[in-house]
């Protein structure tokens, strides 16, 4: 049965976000917490290890919730869940590509879809301000600012413009991922 439901979330997931993993993320941390699958610091910490691996966001996600329910049979039928609609989608608009394009219509729903997507990245990014800096995860959580936080942040990100400013050198992801994490064992 959980082999089915995992299929199930993940196909759902899959089927109704638009914008890659980003998009999803919403989405995929309804769900999981929903079901219990992950807590709300697995959620985020698992958010932050997954930028450092190679993959897409929802299909390590994907993996990661199917394995630790159902192990590897679990894993492999998340992530089929989650891909299996972009997949038929692309054969479908695949095969029939060149004449939708010359459709207003497709135009207009095409422009229509990116404010969502946009939207979707942005309550996202919010969410995870709001859970990281004020440890809060609904709106009638009580706020508890997190200093140590915001320091952090705020050393990663003038440490970034500075050396972009001066030595015209970008931090990678990994570097600011590291540093974020030697500078929490530090501050915590």
């Amino acid at each position: 049965m959980i082999y089915l439901k995992l299929f199930l979330i993940f196909l759902e997931i899959g089927a109704v976000s638009f914008g890659g993993g980003y998009g999803m993320i919403s989405i995929i941390r309804e769900k999981v917490l929903t079901f219990g699958w992950l807590s709300e610091d697995e959620f985020v910490n698992f958010i932050a290890v997954s930028e450092s691996t190679p993959g897409p966001l929802a299909v390590n996600m994907a993996t990661f919730v199917g394995s630790s329910q159902a192990g590897f049979i679990g894993g492999l039928i998340a992530t089929l869940g989650v891909v299996l609609p972009s997949l038929v989608i692309i054969f479908i608009i695949a095969s029939i590509m060149k004449d939708l394009l010359k459709y207003s219509g497709v135009k207009a729903m095409l422009s229509g879809i990116r404010p969502c997507v946009v939207a979707m990245i942005l309550a996202t990014g919010i969410t995870m301000a709001l859970s990281s800096l004020l440890n809060t995860t609904t709106i009638n959580s009580k706020p508890a600012f997190d200093y140590k936080a915001l320091i952090i942040f705020l050393l990663i990100a003038l440490a970034d413009v500075l050396l972009l400013k001066l030595k015209k050198f970008k931090l990678s992801p990994i570097t600011i991922i590291v540093s974020s994490a030697f500078l929490g064992i530090i501050f915590y």
